[in-house]
């Protein structure tokens, strides 16, 4: 089954129920205002603090899109990039190019010009849908990716070397183009996060699409009733797969447009959310407003928040025990994924396991793990080895990267470059990338580890160890430290703090500074190589290991 057979049916059998709301809160002094009476004022749009579609309206505007393509040549197996900052226009956009066939090619909003002009020509697309935000970028590269058919404009005053969005498709027609579609069709290119090099682009069927929604379901039980919280970027396959779980039900989603901890409440509390999934630091700062008395819980109504989850990083035990004092009777979850595994649920805790915080979980629904040597072998419990995963939601291959295919997928299995070892019971507890591994004097230090252990500190907000070039040991353990907003900390507090570390994993060397993290909640870790150790250096090392 293809993927957008999910959102035909929701049209067919809940077409009036509310499918998106979008909340901008910049546009705070324009609550009072709905988005119909925006539009019955001639005003702009995008100054309204609340907007809201229905999955009838959902659907059709995938149709219009859908047609707007095919009537300018577009078929299937081209390919269409979206280039927008998260709106309740995304997802109809992104399923307007799976209708026709094509793959949806979603693009990192950070991205400069240049890298937009590489993942452009690297997958192939015919053709681009970008925002406001990004006309500056995206006009130095107009006239150098020759196989753009088509510059699409999302927005108000479109500029001149391109075509408007609004424009064009309110002449389409709202019906279904009828594109036969299968679940074996290529639907999407995802590129990867770029964590550890330049990004890669990622190739999924619509089977893969539709396994990472069953599995979404499966772990969270999302209900019709159900109200999903959508803060992280769209572009990316964690937020749009764990959508996909309330999607799969025909539930409700907030794109809330801001990650300030009192937006993400008041949207909690005045949009009904039963369900939120962040990022750790998202956490860490809800907690931080909560204690030092910006934030006052009785001020909102959470009484239907009933799951936390959160991917995309390790995340800290004390991180969880804190969460539980101010909100205990949430369910929680931690989900691990690639984008190469179609996102989050490959690996999972489990609402059931909240014993084992610490550990990502075990195998998925429709998956299978193991963790093995450098040969393949599989390691015993208990032993550090790659961490490879198996099931539906496996990509396709890197698209016109037969070499870097054949390093990650074999026989079926995809080999993470995560290390990570398995517990009596099962469970599998993250080590390190394979590549942030430190070798110092001999010794293998797991940079996670460390930082685990550096979070508990109450004067830490967050916390990066990286391996620094040292002429006697080869590499020693340095630590980024970002200190809690308002509070001092010194070397010695630190040195101190980590005498509970045997020796060989204690810290060598003290950053204080910013910890640089990626849209999804990544550290960027090849971002600190670059400014403490210096591009040649960063290249050997990678070489290295």
């Amino acid at each position: 089954m293809p993927i957008t057979e999910i959102l035909q049916k929701n049209a067919d059998f809940y077409p009036e129920d509310i499918s998106l709301v979008e909340i901008n809160p910049k546009n705070e002094n324009n609550r009072r205002l709905t988005w119909q009476e925006y539009s019955l004022i001639e005003a702009n749009p995008n100054d309204a603090y609340r907007k809201e579609i229905t999955w009838g309206e959902f659907n059709k505007k995938a149709n219009r899109f859908a047609n707007l393509l095919l009537s300018r040549g577009i078929k299937k197996g081209d390919k269409v990039a979206i280039l927008l900052m998260n709106c309740i226009e995304w997802l109809p956009i992104y399923f307007g190019v799976l209708k026709t066939g094509a793959l949806a090619v979603p693009l990192n909003y950070r991205y400069a010009s240049d890298e937009i002009k590489y993942c452009l020509e690297l997958a192939d697309a015919d053709v681009i849908i970008f925002g406001p935000e990004f006309t500056g970028r995206v006009e130095q590269i107009v006239g150098r990716v020759p196989r753009i058919k088509m510059w699409l404009y999302l927005g108000e005053d479109c500029p001149t070397f391109a075509e408007s969005y609004d424009s064009l498709v309110s002449y389409c027609s709202s019906k279904s183009p009828q594109i036969k579609l299968t679940d074996e069709d290529d639907a999407a290119i995802y590129f990867s996060s770029g964590t550890t090099g330049f990004p890669k682009a990622i190739i999924h069927k619509h089977r893969s699409l539709v396994h990472s929604a069953m599995t979404e379901q499966n772990h969270h039980s999302q209900t019709k009733e159900d109200v999903f919280l959508c803060i992280p970027p769209l572009y990316h396959t964690g937020a749009k797969m764990h959508w996909f779980g309330s999607f799969l039900v025909g539930g409700k989603a907030v794109i809330l447009k801001g990650i300030n901890p009192e937006w993400i409440l008041r949207a909690v509390s005045e949009e009904k959310c039963s369900i939120v999934w962040l990022l750790v630091p998202w956490a860490q700062d809800i907690l931080d407003a909560i204690e030092r008395g910006d934030i006052k819980l009785q001020d909102y109504d959470l009484s239907q928040w009933r799951l936390m989850h959160i991917g995309a990083q390790p995340v800290p035990p004390s991180l969880i025990k804190r969460w539980k004092q101010y909100f205990p009777t949430h369910s929680y979850d931690t989900n691990y994924g690639l984008s190469e595994s179609i996102g989050p649920g490959c690996v999972h805790l489990g609402v059931e396991n909240e014993h084992k915080v610490g550990a990502i979980g075990k195998a998925g629904f429709g998956w299978e793990t193991k963790i093995v040597d450098e040969n393949g072998n599989t390691v015993a419990r208990g032993e550090v080895g790659e961490l490879a995963v198996r099931g539906p939601g496996v990509m396709t291959a890197y698209y016109k990267d037969e070499k870097a295919t054949n390093e990650v997928l074999r026989d079926g299995w995809l080999f993470t470059g995560d290390m990570a070892s398995e517990d009596e019971d099962g469970f599998i507890f993250l080590v390190d990338r394979k590549k942030d591994v430190i070798i110092s004097g001999g010794e293998n230090l797991y940079p996670v580890q460390i930082e685990d252990f550096l979070r508990k500190h109450e004067k830490i907000s967050d916390v990066a160890v990286i391996g620094l070039p040292d002429a006697r040991l080869g590499e020693i353990a340095t630590a980024i430290i970002q200190a809690k907003e308002g509070l001092t900390l010194t070397e010695a507090e630190i040195e101190e703090f980590c005498l509970e570390l045997p020796r060989y994993k204690r810290p060598r060397k003290i950053i204080f500074a910013e910890v640089p993290r990626n849209p999804t909640g990544k550290i960027e870790k090849p971002k600190l190589r670059r400014i403490y150790c210096g591009d040649s250096v960063v290249a050997q090392q990678n070489e290295i290991k």
